[in-house]
């Protein structure tokens, strides 16, 4: 007969495994609004990506704004740094407000802060450094500006080294949903499983279901889906969370 001792050993691994072997799909919603966040937690959101401006691909919400949304809810915000259009910093200024709102954010313990930057369709790693290194203790998410780089592989090479950045937010890049799945099982592959790719862009229930049948992503961020009417000017609703939920298996073998 097996001793306690082994039998124990024998349950801590086959735990492990079974940890190992399955995952649980995490849902990331866009809020803009206290209302929205809340909606979005009733539905059953595991994280919020705060923004203004979802008009202009979001920009850096209010300090004020994120503290109520944080008093609102209780599941992890990401906060967007973004001060103007598209992923250029040109003023010395507009880095420093990006610098100050990223120390205002740490001090306000959210999860982490969601920025992009690129220069001559790379990865720009000394604006991207400099602003984390403002906030040292901050996560990071590299938004879709990854999506306009000339060589996405390159650029996950250049994003691991900036110890902070643990996500990728992309949809894949260009073509039909078919080619981007396999475009985004390389991205992961291409990483090593850190930073973790989160897939947004164009993603609904349908998109969810293919991508999960095929890959071993694990987390989806979604905005217009969420919404009532589905576009930048609805409001995220419970009911629609809930329905793509409903529609995907979280826990993935």
């Amino acid at each position: 007969m097996k001793r306690d001792y082994e039998i124990n050993e024998m349950n801590e691994i086959n735990e492990k495994n079974q940890i190992f072997h399955s995952f649980r799909l995490l849902l990331e919603v866009i809020v803009c609004t206290v209302a929205d966040a809340i909606e979005a937690e009733n539905g059953g959101a595991d994280r919020l990506e705060v923004i203004s401006h979802f008009e202009r691909d979001g920009l850096t919400p209010s300090l004020e704004l994120v503290r109520a949304i944080q008093n609102a809810v209780r599941i992890p915000l990401r906060v967007m740094l973004r001060e103007s259009d598209g992923y250029q910093v040109a003023s010395n200024d507009e880095i420093e407000r990006l610098c100050a709102a990223a120390r205002e954010f740490e001090a306000l313990h959210v999860d982490g802060v969601v920025l992009g930057f690129l220069r001559n369709g790379k990865v720009d790693l000394e604006l991207t450094q400099r602003i984390l290194d403002s906030a040292p203790t901050l996560k990071a998410t590299f938004h879709r500006a990854f999506d306009e780089t000339n060589d996405p592989f390159q650029a996950l090479t250049d994003l691991r080294n900036c110890s902070q950045i643990d996500r990728v937010l992309t949809n894949g890049g260009p073509g039909e949903w078919a080619e981007k799945i396999d475009r985004l099982a390389r991205y992961q592959c291409a990483t090593g499983r850190y930073p973790t790719i989160l897939v947004g862009g164009g993603v609904d229930a349908s998109v969810i279901k293919a991508i999960s049948a095929k890959t071993d992503l694990a987390e989806f961020h979604i905005g217009r889906a969420a919404r009532v009417p589905a576009t930048i000017d609805g409001s995220v609703k419970s009911s629609l969370v809930k329905e793509i939920l409903a529609g995907i298996d979280r826990h993935k073998p």
